[in-house]
């Protein structure tokens, strides 16, 4: 009997696993036969067709510069991530905890979210000089502003008669933001990593764009100064698949996060 129920709760996981991810199949399906058909009215140089973009891939992959651009710009974004998660989280508790630090901070954390990325990535050049560091700080910079917005919300949004409870029973700052505040706050802060994930590598790849270096942007760069629209929309492809899976992989660590904290 056990053992038929387990089989029979993986047949019900599968199905729902199939059932959530049929309407997007469908819809990329659609996309890709709609681009198939319009592809050849518009030209190679507006619109390459799916095989075109394919074997566009796969020549990139062949000439061996996609995995070391794929590290390069991942590492840019990995380490933007960790510098705003490193400065973001103890300024997320600090605002919370303190008013005239909110008062003081928070004007201008939305301000500096005001001025696009590009326009300050020449005066981080200015100040840092070329290379990865600059990239992955001004990755930092994009991931920042949403990082510490949704970190303070979950902070925030604690059960303030528990924490006077934890208060009475002699817990002190660090016992309290151990045991009771991050658990209790950690699906927010993971969310708002999940969203970190994805713009840190829209800051690495815009980055690349203006301060060089060997990763997808500067892929992107060399491909629209040949007009090489198959081999963009290839790059494109590949940025788009890194992406979606360090999302998914933050995903997964949320998921096995929460469920340690329910324990």
């Amino acid at each position: 009997m056990a053992g038929r129920r387990t089989r029979t709760d993986t047949r019900g996981g599968a199905l729902a696993v199939v059932s959530a991810a049929l309407p997007a199949v469908l819809l990329a399906v659609a996309v890709v036969v709609a681009w198939a058909l319009t592809a050849p009215a518009l030209g190679p140089t507006l619109l390459p067709t799916p095989s075109a973009v394919v074997t566009a891939l796969g020549e990139l992959a062949a000439t061996g510069d996609l995995w070391p651009a794929i590290a390069a710009t991942g590492g840019a974004a990995a380490r933007g991530v960790v510098l705003a998660v490193v400065v973001g989280l103890p300024l997320a508790w600090v605002i919370v905890h303190s008013r005239r630090t909110a008062a003081a901070v928070e004007p201008w954390i939305v301000v500096s979210q005001a001025v696009p990325a590009i326009a300050i990535a020449p005066l981080l050049v200015l100040w840092f000089g070329y290379g990865t560091g600059t990239t992955a700080l001004l990755a930092a910079l994009l991931v920042f502003f949403p990082f510490v917005i949704a970190s303070s919300l979950g902070l925030r949004g604690l059960d303030h008669e528990v924490l006077a409870a934890a208060r009475v029973d002699g817990a002190g700052t660090v016992r309290l933001l151990r045991h009771i505040e991050l658990p209790l706050a950690l699906p927010q802060i993971l969310a708002g990593l999940r969203a970190a994930v994805a713009l840190a590598m829209t800051g690495a790849v815009v980055g690349e764009f203006v301060i060089g270096g060997t990763g997808l942007g500067q892929l992107l760069v060399a491909q629209r100064d040949r007009a090489d629209t198959a081999g963009l929309f290839a790059t494109l492809v590949v940025l788009a698949a890194v992406s979606t899976t360090a999302y998914l992989l933050v995903r997964l660590l949320e998921q096995r996060a929460l469920a340690m904290t329910e324990r």
